[in-house]
């Protein structure tokens, strides 16, 4: 994308509005533009960022065996009825009538929905275990809506819902999405430390909520610095499967036996019995939730299966919630100097941007386009007439991981300089040097 092209309407001054710092930076990098109290239209640099983590996320929930479909935004609320609950969620839920006076509600998340779909196709234990999942916006009318995608009234969710014959193997869907949740976050750059959690509205008796780690996160946070050592990724000794029951087992007993606590739920007499260099403290923003519930819901609905010995059997269900548009504007509050965002590679809406200190001078027009040719899409290109000065604020504020420099002396020996945004290091390479180093 050439910047001179594109429609990315960074500002200089900080938007009054704004009262946390990944609100204001992705208003100042054009990322995201306020329609409504709590509703955001995502522009192209915000998106690419918003899909990657969609990426991320959906890679993951598809190697635990999770399968994909798509529900609507809008449910009939007939089964919110049958499951008790259209009454009792409050006025977070968005109700509405169609032109036939039915009545409807913008979905704030899907147990119902996906538990109909589950009892119109699923008739025996034989087809079980299933994990299904989609990402899909939701709405929720809060109150207060604030600072920015973090507590927005629409936000993009990534929302599973498991099915399984009885406890043993609905405990073992629920292992598997936490090993699947540590996983992404890990791969986002992330360190996430799941907690025990209430349930809430969604109901059940097992719960985690998933933190990380951001000065300005909404709860304080104590746990044990195990989890800052952890590696969910490696193949190796150590690292853990999705398929293996006995993985699955001594994963969550890692999670589960080191001290991770909220102030909520915090216990003084077990935190000091740890060792204080052990001891961490901090705050923490949460980005995922997963619920266990039995049969809550499928009592409720009235969904029966044939069990092995041909008796009616009520499914065990749980489900798991990855907030992805609220996950951008935490990377951020974890991510970010006074400049502006520190994206991590991964989920970056640019590998890289190549900046032209000098448009119109040849010898920088021409490496320019070379290398951009060469990314293939995968760089900004800052082809505008402005001040050096200018892009390289520019360039600080929307977080690219790598800068590539080309100013008129460089490019005249054939040479760039390339500086790492979260480091600040910069060095002077050949072009092919600087694009083998980004990768």
């Amino acid at each position: 994308m050439r910047l001179s092209r594109s429609f990315i309407p960074t500002m200089k001054e900080t938007p009054a509005e704004a009262q946390i710092t990944s609100h204001r930076l992705m208003l100042r990098a054009g990322m995201v533009r306020q329609t409504s109290a709590g509703i955001y239209a995502w522009l192209p640099l915000g998106l690419r960022v918003l899909k990657n983590i969609e990426r991320l996320v959906r890679e993951e929930q598809d190697a635990a065996g999770a399968q994909e479909v798509l529900m609507p935004t809008i449910q009939p609320a007939e089964l919110w009825k049958e499951s008790g609950r259209y009454e009792d969620y409050g006025k977070e839920m968005l109700r509405i009538k169609d032109r036939h006076d039915r009545d409807m509600l913008y979905g704030p998340t899907n147990e119902e929905m996906i538990t109909d779909l589950f009892r119109q196709s699923v008739k025996s234990y034989r087809e079980l275990p299933q994990i299904l999942y989609h990402i899909q916006w939701k709405f929720r009318d809060e109150v207060r809506p604030r600072f920015g995608v973090m507590r927005g009234r629409e936000f993009l969710m990534k929302d599973a819902y498991s099915f399984d014959i009885d406890h043993a193997g609905a405990v073992q869907s629920y292992r598997k999405m936490m090993l699947a949740y540590m996983r992404t976050f890990q791969r986002i750059g992330l360190k996430a430390i799941p907690m025990e959690a209430d349930t809430g509205p969604i109901g059940g008796d097992l719960s985690h909520e998933f933190i990380i780690l951001a000065p300005t996160g909404e709860s304080q946070v104590y746990y044990d610095a195990t989890f800052e050592e952890m590696d969910y990724l490696s193949a190796g000794a150590g690292g853990f499967s999705h398929e293996s029951a006995e993985d699955l087992e001594r994963f969550f007993k890692a999670m589960t036996t080191q001290y991770a606590a909220t102030d909520e739920k915090h216990d003084a007499t077990k935190w000091a019995m740890i060792d204080a260099p052990r001891k961490r403290e901090g705050r923490g923003i949460e980005v995922g939730h997963i619920f266990y519930f039995g049969t809550k819901y499928t009592k409720s609905m009235g969904v029966r299966i044939a069990g092995a010995d041909g008796k009616p059997v009520h499914p065990e269900m749980g489900s798991y919630g990855i907030g992805v548009s609220r996950l951008v504007g935490a990377v951020i509050e974890a991510s970010h100097d006074e400049a502006g965002i520190i994206w991590p590679d991964s989920i970056a809406p640019f590998k890289a941007v190549i900046l032209n200190l000098k448009r119109g001078d040849a010898a920088c027009d021409a490496l320019c386009e070379a290398l951009y040719a060469k990314f293939a899409g995968t760089a900004l290109y800052d082809d505008r007439e402005d001040r050096a000065g200018v892009k390289f604020a520019d360039a600080d504020l929307m977080g690219h991981p790598w800068q590539v420099v080309v100013g008129p002396r460089g490019a005249a020996a054939g040479r760039v300089e390339l500086k790492r945004r979260a480091t600040g290091e910069r060095v002077e390479l050949t072009p092919d040097e600087a694009l083998a180093r980004i990768g």
